[in-house]
C-alpha cells in the first residue's frame, strides 16, 4: 500500500472528495466553503470540481443552513454541514438537538438523518472566550449523536469517510491549530471504524487517555517520562461517543493507574464521564485515584499568558502523572 504525507486539511478534503465521487447524494454546505475555498482551505478546489449544486455557499445563518441540511437528509441526501467554528453551531443547535438527533425516534423510525456536522472545535491562538468552546460534552449529553474527534491525518480521513456513510447524525470535531499538521495516509481507500480507540503507546505503569489536540501534549509527556523508565500506555479515544470502554478498561486493569486529559472544562466534562465509567468497571484494579487535567473553570482569556494558564499543558499532565504514581 502506497503512502502519502499530507496535512490534516488535505486528508479531510480527500475524504469528502472520495465520498462525493462514490455517492452523488453527498454534498457540502456552509459559509465560504465554495468560492473562497473554505475558511481554512479544507474545501479548496471542490467548487471547481463539483459545481455549485454540490458545494454550496450560505449566508451567515447557521440555524438556516443546519436546517436545510437536516431536511435534505430526511429526503434522502447525505449533507456535510461545515461550521466555520463549532462556536457558531450554538446559533443553530436547535436544528442539531431538536431535529437531527431526535427525528429517527420522533418519526417512529420512518426518517433517518444521515448528516455530518464538521468544523474546528476548541481554542485557537488568542481568539478569546467566544471562539474557544469545546462542544463535545455539551452535544455528547444528547442521545442519538455520534461524536468523533481525530488527531492525525490518517484518522481524520478514515473516520470522516465512515461518518459520511453512517445513517445517523455525526459531529466531526476538527482543530484549527492542527489543520496544517502532516501525517502518513494510505493512497488506497480505507475506512476506520467508528467507536474504536487507538493505543498509541504500550505501557505498564499508567494509562493516559485523551483525544484531539491534547494527544500531542500527552505524547510529549510520555517521551519525557520514558527517559526516566516510566512506561505510559497512551490511548487516543478518536471517537468520544460511542466510547470504546473495552479498550480503556482493559488498559486500566493492566496498569492500575489512570490520568485523563481534555481541552474542555472540568465540570461535567468528558473526563468526568470517562473517569466515572472507569470507576464503575475497574474500581478493584485501581491502585490510586484517577486524576484529570482539564481547562480551568473560567472563560478563555485573550492574553497569551493567561490563555496558557487556563489550558492543559505538558507540565500539568506530568504533575498529574507524578501524583498518581
Amino acid at each position: 500500500m502506497g503512502m502519502q504525507t499530507i496535512e490534516i486539511r488535505e486528508a479531510i478534503r480527500q475524504a469528502m472528495d472520495e465520498e462525493m465521487e462514490r455517492d452523488e447524494k453527498v454534498y457540502i454546505i456552509g459559509e465560504e466553503v465554495a468560492e473562497y475555498n473554505g475558511a481554512y482551505k479544507v474545501t479548496k478546489g471542490m467548487l471547481d470540481k463539483w459545481g455549485e449544486d454540490r458545494v454550496i455557499d450560505t449566508p451567515i445563518s447557521e440555524l438556516g443552513f443546519a436546517g436545510v441540511g437536516v431536511g435534505s437528509a430526511m429526503c434522502g441526501l447525505r449533507p456535510i454541514v461545515e461550521f466555520m467554528s463549532f462556536n457558531f453551531s450554538f446559533v443553530g443547535c436547535d436544528q442539531i438537538i431538536s431535529h437531527a438527533i431526535k427525528m429517527h425516534y420522533m418519526s417512529g423510525g420512518r426518517f433517518s438523518v444521515p448528516i455530518v456536522f464538521r468544523g474546528p472545535n476548541g481554542s485557537a491562538a488568542q481568539v478569546s472566550s467566544q471562539h474557544s468552546h469545546c462542544v463535545e460534552s455539551f452535544y455528547g449529553n444528547f442521545p442519538g449523536l455520534i461524536v468523533i474527534a481525530p488527531n492525525t491525518a490518517h484518522d481524520a480521513k478514515g473516520l470522516l469517510k465512515s461518518a459520511i456513510r453512517n445513517n445517523n447524525p455525526v459531529l466531526f470535531l476538527e482543530c484549527e491549530l492542527t489543520y496544517g499538521k502532516k501525517g502518513e495516509v494510505p493512497e488506497e481507500e480505507y475506512l476506520i471504524p467508528i467507536g474504536k480507540a487507538n493505543i498509541l503507546r504500550e505501557g505498564r505503569h499508567l494509562t493516559l487517555i485523551s483525544y484531539s489536540r491534547m494527544i500531542d501534549l500527552c505524547e510529549e509527556a510520555c517521551t519525557e517520562l520514558a527517559k526516566k523508565g516510566i512506561e505510559v500506555e497512551l490511548i487516543d479515544l478518536r471517537t468520544i461517543k460511542p466510547l470504546d470502554l473495552t479498550t480503556i478498561a482493559d488498559s486500566v486493569r493492566k496498569t492500575g493507574r489512570c490520568v485523563l486529559v481534555e481541552e474542555g472544562h472540568l465540570f461535567s466534562g468528558i473526563c468526568a464521564e470517562v473517569g466515572f465509567q472507569l470507576m464503575e468497571h475497574c474500581f478493584d484494579f485501581l491502585d490510586a485515584p484517577i486524576e484529570r487535567v482539564c481547562q480551568r473553570e473560567t472563560p478563555m482569556p485573550y492574553s497569551k499568558v493567561l490563555e496558557k494558564e487556563t489550558l492543559p499543558t505538558k507540565e500539568k499532565i506530568l504533575d498529574a502523572i507524578h501524583k498518581v504514581l
